[in-house]
């Protein structure tokens, strides 16, 4: 009786150990199933009861983490993901618009650059926000800064 407890809990130190290798909260979940049936197992429980409350247990949790922000998948659009793209929130300086649409020197080439929808063609300093191929659309930047 004694070796079913141990299972529990070897168990859930497993489960907590693969989820910090694994970081996706999951896993945590199934250990508190575990943690639960070990509880059960103390409180003297037979086999079938620990096995039904450890399913039962990291079936809620898992649902709950689910419905909860932590289990929503968030992708964000690789165009304006500074993870992905270097360069948004970059500085640009752009001396002259046609059409909302303008070259520009960046790193060492001439680019496309188009303003973000709801910006005005007024400021001088720009901030790269998002990248679409090769043209980069630019807001005003709030803060200039002297170099």
């Amino acid at each position: 009786m004694a070796i079913h407890g141990l299972f529990w809990w070897v168990g859930a130190g497993a489960m907590i150990v693969l989820e910090l290798m694994s970081g996706t909260f999951y896993l945590l979940m199934i250990a508190l199933g575990f943690i639960a049936a070990g509880l059960a197992q103390w409180g003297g429980a037979p086999l079938e009861v620990q096995l039904a409350v450890a399913a039962v247990v990291a079936l809620v949790a898992v649902a709950a983490l689910r419905r909860s922000r932590f289990g929503r998948l968030r992708r964000k659009d690789a165009a304006h993901n500074p993870d992905v793209n270097i360069d948004i929130g970059s500085p640009l300086t752009v001396t002259a618009w046609r059409d909302r649409r303008a070259r520009a020197m960046y790193r060492g080439a001439q680019w496309d650059v188009e303003l973000a929808p709801g910006e005005s063609e007024d400021a001088r300093f720009y901030e790269i926000t998002a990248l679409r191929g090769n043209c980069l659309i630019v807001a005003a930047r709030k803060h200039v800064t002297p170099a």
